[in-house]
């Protein structure tokens, strides 16, 4: 399984550090990074990630970084992401795990405590995840694995699904109810197109280009969902961005 976390640091060096950790551990990718707090309770709320590393030290004062980004969360959300606080100094961490962090790592981040960080993660977090999905047309139900599916493209209030078989599936759902439904390796790249992240295998941002299958496929993507292109480029290549 892989994992997603957020970084909420206002210090674009500090991002770069974080990333940089995180290289030996291909499970988890960066959906996202926030320099705010409006912009990291909007990212949290938007992307759902499984981890959040909040820095409560922030460089600029008026970037708004601090516990109170987690107290917020609870008005919207019963259940929130795992929060981990970095911080250059251990003054916060009791403050933190009081407020609803699970875990805090002093900066400059250690490869060794970073790794026991994401092991205390997972061992709360087990892995449960339905890997099939129902596709229903009329009275015919066929379900199919997640795995096995390429892309999707809408077709009006149709949504067609084209899996690693060659074969095209209708399903008479709209492609937005599928975005919000499908796990998180799935993502938006423009208004009619879905893709499986695991069956990227190139970008051209050039030519605004996604191939998939190994090329066999390629899907134009749209400047509105230029994030989830950077988010499938963090995932599968971190030390590229």
């Amino acid at each position: 399984m892989q994992y997603s976390y957020l970084i909420i640091d206002d210090n674009e060096a500090h991002v770069q550090e974080t990333l940089s950790a995180f290289e030996g551990f291909p499970e988890y990718y960066c959906v996202g990074v926030a320099g705010n707090k409006a912009d990291a309770v909007n990212k949290i709320l938007e992307l759902q990630p499984h981890m959040v590393f909040l820095e409560v030290n922030p460089k600029k004062k008026n970037s708004g970084l601090s516990l109170n980004v987690i107290t917020d969360l609870y008005q919207y959300l019963d259940r929130l992401p795992y929060f981990v606080i970095l911080t250059a100094t251990q003054r916060f961490a009791f403050d933190a795990i009081k407020t609803g962090a699970q875990d805090y790592l002093l900066k400059p981040l250690d490869r060794f405590e970073l790794r026991k960080t994401l092991f205390r993660f997972q061992k709360t977090n087990p892995e449960t995840v339905n890997d099939t999905i129902c596709i229903r047309s009329y009275g015919d139900y066929q379900f199919i694995s997640l795995h096995d599916i390429v892309y999707l493209q809408a077709d009006n209030n149709t949504t067609d699904f084209y899996l690693t078989s060659g074969r095209k599936l209708t399903a008479y759902k709209t492609l937005k109810h599928y975005e919000a439904n499908l796990p998180l390796f799935f993502y938006r790249i423009h208004n009619s197109y879905i893709v499986n992240s695991n069956h990227v295998s190139r970008i051209n941002t050039g030519k605004s280009l996604c191939y998939l299958n190994n090329g066999e496929v390629s899907i134009s993507f749209s400047k509105t969902f230029k994030d989830n292109i950077d988010t499938i480029i963090r995932k599968i290549a971190p030390e590229y961005l």
